[in-house]
């Protein structure tokens, strides 16, 4: 199993108890545990996995963490865990401390179904005061699960998830910060935008004039972009046919007609669509670049022609595939841990479409 599906599998399960679980310990061996064992850790190894790890802080002796993540008998990844019941709004103010008492590098807050990490990325050896990275359980999207995965016991590297750090934690505070300028412009944002396009004396009864005005039309804006791109997804040349003077396809080119109730093109398969148009378009026209879904895989077309196809994917629960055709239209098969490693292959499918022109 896949594991994105270990993940997806124990989501599942944490939906369906947390209601029932009443106390710290309880989530501790439940769900906390058993999430780390998900990431490839002996929990039940000592010299793995320590509960209540002593991190002596200054003149207090004693003072323990909840688990530590054990490499070589020093400390790596410090776990601070709470109820599932309980809000973490703020990080524990124990957990900070014994962040500069230890060796490691990476710090979880953790009520079971939110986790939290933290580094050092402002001040050395100081634990950060947001995180790099933070995870629901119930609501993980592709891209938290390649992060995530990073921390399996398998692929663990401090100095990997440390250069990527710096990026995730300040992407997520500037899709936040944007978020709430959509609901509510600041007179900083509002000024940014009227700069451009109002000559007059910006008094503060002139920005409140402008403050809905600007709200309206950026919304207005992204809604536009959305029905935009939902139009172009079902805009589908299903029916498109080699021009006159095309040769026949092969076979194994032009899949035969299938029912069409049977076909249900997912969320998925046209983001992943949409990252093709992206990736390619600096080489073609992206209006030339349309796909044809089929039960078992979709197929991105380079001018409507099933001859002329630039990739396939296979995009189910269990695995993910990149087909790309060699120069002989053979296929070539990538498996991808999720659609936005597409990228990757930029150069491949550039190759692909110059062959058509």
């Amino acid at each position: 199993m896949d594991f994105i599906d270990q993940v997806k599998q124990f989501a599942s399960r944490v939906g369906s108890i947390k209601d029932s679980i009443q106390t710290e310990e309880a989530t501790k061996t439940s769900i906390i545990m058993p999430f780390f064992s998900l990431l490839g850790y002996d929990v039940f190894n000592p010299d793995e996995f320590v509960p209540e790890f002593t991190a002596d802080v200054g003149i207090k002796k004693g003072e323990k963490v909840d688990y530590a993540i054990m490499s070589e008998g020093s400390p790596v990844i410090l776990i601070e865990c709470k109820w599932i019941g309980e809000k973490l709004d703020k990080h524990d103010s124990q957990l900070f401390r014994y962040f500069g008492t230890t060796k490691a590098k990476f710090a979880i807050l953790t009520n079971g179904q939110i986790y939290r990490f933290y580094t050092d990325l402002e001040e050395p050896n100081k634990m950060d005061e947001s995180p790099f990275l933070e995870i629901n359980i119930l609501d993980i999207k592709d891209g938290q699960v390649a992060e995530l995965k990073k921390f399996h016991k398998s692929t663990f590297n401090v100095s990997d998830i440390f250069n990527t750090a710096s990026e995730l934690k300040y992407s997520h505070q500037f899709r936040i910060v944007f978020a709430n300028e959509l609901q509510n412009p600041s007179d900083d944002f509002l000024k940014l935008f009227l700069a451009s396009v109002y000559t007059g004396v910006k008094t503060q009864t002139v920005m409140e004039k402008f403050r809905p005005i600007l709200k309206k039309s950026l919304n207005g804006y992204i809604n536009e972009l959305m029905s935009d791109k939902i139009k172009s997804a079902l805009d589908v040349n299903n029916d498109a046919q080699p021009e006159t003077g095309d040769s026949a396809p092969a076979a194994e080119e032009q899949p035969p007609a299938e029912p069409e109730s049977k076909i249900v093109t997912t969320p998925e398969e046209l983001e992943a669509y949409f990252i093709v148009k992206m990736l390619l378009k600096d080489t073609v026209s992206i209006e030339e670049l349309s796909y044809k879904d089929t039960i078992n895989y979709i197929s991105i077309l380079y001018q409507g022609k099933v001859t002329k196809w630039v990739c396939r994917f296979i995009l189910t629960s269990g695995h993910k595939i990149l087909i790309i055709p060699d120069e002989n239209k053979k296929e070539v098969r990538y498996p991808i841990e999720n659609i936005y490693e597409i990228d990757k292959y930029k150069d491949k499918l550039i190759e692909v479409v110059k062959r058509y022109q």
